[in-house]
């Protein structure tokens, strides 16, 4: 009702960086971690990349007092490494896995085999009996290369998917906040496409106060684990952390400060992550008359980013149509290079041919040889035409909000 006392609302969002065996001083900081969070008192925390499911039960066990309500997201080969821990009641979750992930053959990025998604957990007020917040969790797809960056297409998939899905799970809801490692920095058409698509304010845009990393920064050449030669072009850092939010119905919502971290935690020689954790409060009242649905952004504006997004989503279609005339070619040959062998082995067996053409062992392992190409091949060709398959989908999608646009009185 409309003079109800305004709601503080303190939210945590961090890359965790927990990768078991190989990320540096995982455990340590890990507990690290799980101490600064029960000694500040967060409302909701937001942890990416906890790939470690012990992990996250020794997080859970440490912070059962203070966040007696959580949940751990699974996904893909090793998980999605999302998790979500509240002061308010967790009433039910949803993963959603976006439809490109990257590629299974680039083992040194491994994006696919952790199945990037997005988490949703539906939460009540104290006193409440109205869903209250859409806490969201996700990460996306990285970056790697910005100059010659071949998962763009996917990021742009993801973000589509990920505006599509806020916009439809969020209507029972009064207040959306989404937290996460977007691997975007804020001009690109990505984060653009996601802002005008959902209406959602960037926290660090809006803050009254903001303390800490320059611009917001969230990756910085200070921090001890990051790879400076990543960041040569950007002497002050990288933003591509964020924490997003809006109103849906009677509620307003208001960032009153923005916090990140800056480098070492407070008494150790040690960071969080090779990420610095950012820190919101945010204000939530209720007001007299529900707010009017809005996209967030003229629909002229919101128009040109969409276009921008599709053409990028087409090149990357046209990529994939390429690849996927490479491997099937590659299948074929194969499969031809087989039929001449087995061809020739029947010829030899029934006495037509002088003599074997080749020894045995090089027969064989050519046979072996040419089984391997042939199972590889179509492998990669049956992945790059699921591959068209959504990319030609997302930009139809793209097309058909583009229309509605375009036609919008």
């Amino acid at each position: 009702m409309e003079g109800e006392p305004t709601l503080r609302l303190r939210i945590f969002d961090l890359n965790c960086w927990a990768i078991r065996y190989l990320s540096k001083r995982r455990q340590e900081r890990v507990r690290l971690i799980g101490d600064t969070l029960r000694q500040e008192g967060f409302d909701l925390v937001l942890l990416q990349e906890v790939w470690s499911e012990q992990d996250y039960s020794d997080l859970k066990v440490k912070l059962a007092r203070c966040y007696p309500f959580s949940h751990y997201f699974r996904s893909g080969v090793i998980g999605s490494g999302l998790c979500v821990f509240s002061k308010f009641p967790i009433l039910d979750t949803l993963l959603y896995q976006y439809s490109l992930n990257g590629y299974p053959y680039m083992l040194q990025h491994g994006d696919w085999f952790c199945g990037k998604s997005v988490g949703l957990g539906r939460c009540h007020r104290h006193g409440s009996h109205s869903p209250f917040a859409f806490p969201l969790s996700l990460q996306l797809h990285a970056e790697y290369c910005r100059d010659k960056d071949a998962y763009l297409p996917h990021r742009l998939v993801q973000a589509w998917e990920l505006s599509q899905f806020i916009r439809h799970t969020s209507k029972a809801a009064d207040v959306v906040l989404l937290g996460g490692d977007l691997n975007m920095h804020p001009e690109d058409v990505g984060i653009r496409l996601l802002r005008g698509w959902t209406g959602l304010r960037d926290a660090f845009a809006e803050a009254t106060h903001f303390e800490g990393c320059k611009k917001g920064c969230t990756l910085v050449p200070g921090n001890c684990f990051t790879d400076k030669s990543e960041l040569l072009p950007f002497p002050l850092g990288i933003r591509i952390d964020y924490i997003l939010y809006k109103a849906i119905s009677s509620f307003t919502v208001k960032c009153e400060e923005l916090k990140t971290t800056t480098g070492p935690a407070p008494g150790m020689n040690i960071p969080f992550s090779d990420h610095e954790a950012v820190m919101a409060t945010l204000h939530i009242q209720r007001q007299g008359q529900p707010a009017c649905a809005t996209l967030g952004t003229a629909d002229l504006a919101l128009a040109d980013v969409v276009t921008e997004a599709r053409t990028e989503v087409g090149v990357g279609l046209r990529a994939a149509q390429q690849q996927r005339y490479s491997s099937g070619r590659m299948a074929v040959l194969a499969l031809l290079l087989l039929l001449l062998q087995a061809v020739a082995a029947l010829a030899t067996l029934a006495g037509l041919g002088a003599e074997q053409p080749f020894p045995k062992l090089s027969f064989c392992l050519l046979a072996f040889l040419a089984l391997g190409v042939l199972i590889l091949a179509t492998g990669l060709h049956l992945f790059h035409t699921m591959e068209v398959k959504m990319l030609h989908g997302t930009e139809d999608q793209m097309w058909m909000a583009l229309r509605a646009l375009q036609e919008r009185p």
